[in-house]
């Protein structure tokens, strides 16, 4: 690979995408963005004009680039889950390296025949976990590494997802529906999760997965009675249901804005009463318990390692707010954590006289949504795609294949009514 910066095809123009391409704004000796591939002509020709691409650099799809003579180095492949394979193999065929969002597949089958692919191709797929980058979680790879809480015994997650992002990604939004979108509740919200649990575990890998779970709260039969169907169109209760449409849409309209407006991204003088206009008829605006969701509220993961020790992940949709906390305990100390509070609390046994523990906090800021990995994590896919020295938290499509693996076997467990099974990974 020639001197200079990484040069990157952007697949998929969504918010995801982009985001990770900020980076060619802000070090433009790292990485340049020199073409796009995207159906919706509109987002197109914006990503076009925002990173000056000719029009001979742009393409309809994953599979239109791919036949096209080579004229990058990678991709960056945000493009929705249940294709994620089907675009990126071609795009490997064809030479590139991609960083490729997460999941990077929807079930084992395709899971398997895309790291298999990078291997067959000598291609490096390297996937978004950018959990991995984050400070918060970066400090606690750090303490386990050193050694300061001894062997872990026993480590638990939990994902608390609020409930407007739980209406608005989820019960109402991309996610709704797996018979759709080909995603679970777990594998679209919460593999992340289950990645920085294998993660921090390092070479104890896990051996038996099992998980329960169930949707309590979005059904019909929660429904008030004198609901409509549409918020704002036929319901009475639009100005004092929790879900309501105008509540958590109208009285924020920023708030969510990529994934409630996106069909009016190109409106020019946009209004609140175009806004309101599009919640007539936008599933965004359907009743939250009449909405055609298929997933789950709540789910917990349990987990046997090959060393005895044990894990768990709960995820719990419909919270106040929406944080994510994390506990260790190891043979000589324990650490708690929760991300949106940015604080770590390490404690380690003292058997001084008259001591029980010392206690550490440590306080810190994030700088984004995913606690400020985003950009990291491209700045080490850069570093990886060169041959350059990269960080402890490289999310290789080797390293992340494990964590899918836990994912598809823990739903296929909660599905069957929660018995074990092993993992072969």
């Amino acid at each position: 690979m020639e001197n200079g910066p990484l040069k990157a095809v952007i697949v998929g123009g969504g918010h995801r995408s982009l985001t990770y391409a900020e980076l060619a704004e802000i070090r433009k000796d790292r990485l340049q963005i020199v073409g796009v591939a995207d159906p919706d002509e509109n987002r197109r020709n914006m990503i076009a004009a925002r990173f000056s691409i000719p029009p001979e650099r742009c393409f309809y799809d994953a599979l239109e680039l791919s036949r096209a003579p080579k004229f990058a180095d990678a991709v960056i492949n945000g493009t929705m889950d249940h294709i994620h394979v089907e675009t990126t193999i071609p795009l490997l065929e064809a030479g590139y390296d991609v960083l490729l969002e997460k999941p990077f597949a929807v079930n084992e089958e395709e899971a398997r025949r895309l790291a298999d692919t990078a291997k067959r191709t000598g291609r490096k797929v390297m996937v978004c976990f950018v959990l991995r980058y984050a400070d918060f979680y970066r400090r606690i790879k750090d303490i386990l590494l050193s050694g300061a809480i001894g062997d872990v015994i026993d480590i638990h997650t939990a994902e608390y997802v609020s409930y407007h992002h739980m209406s608005t990604s989820y019960v109402r939004g991309k996610w709704a529906n797996s018979d759709e979108c080909h995603s679970t509740m777990l594998l679209a919200k919460c593999c992340h999760d289950i990645d920085i649990i294998t993660w921090l575990m390092g070479s104890d890998r896990p051996r038996l997965v099992s998980s329960f779970g169930s949707n309590i709260q979005y059904r019909s039969c929660n429904a008030p009675e004198e609901s409509g169907t549409y918020c704002v169109v036929d319901c009475p209760l639009v100005d004092t249901c929790v879900y309501s449409a105008k509540r958590i849409y109208l009285d924020h309209p920023d708030r969510w804005t990529v994934y409630v407006w996106d069909k009016l991204e190109n409106m020019e003088n946009l209004t609140l009463e175009d806004k309101r206009k599009l919640l007539e008829t936008s599933p965004y605006g359907r009743c939250i318990y009449k909405s055609r969701n298929n997933i789950v509220d709540h789910q917990t993961v349990n987990l046997l390692f090959e060393s005895g020790a044990t894990g768990t992940h709960s995820m719990i949709g419909g919270a106040p707010t929406g944080t994510r906390r994390i506990s260790v305990t190891g043979t000589k100390g324990m650490l708690c954590g929760d991300m949106e509070e940015g604080k770590i609390t390490l404690s380690v046994i003292n058997p001084d006289p008259g001591k029980e523990k010392d206690d550490t906090v440590i306080d810190l800021t994030s700088g984004d949504s995913h606690g400020g990995g985003d950009l990291a994590l491209v700045e080490d896919f850069v570093a990886y795609c060169k041959g350059e020295e990269t960080s402890v938290s490289c999310t290789s499509i080797e390293g992340s294949l494990l964590s899918h693996l836990v994912v598809f076997l823990a739903d296929k467990s909660m599905e069957n009514g929660g018995g074990p099974i092993e993992v072969n990974a």
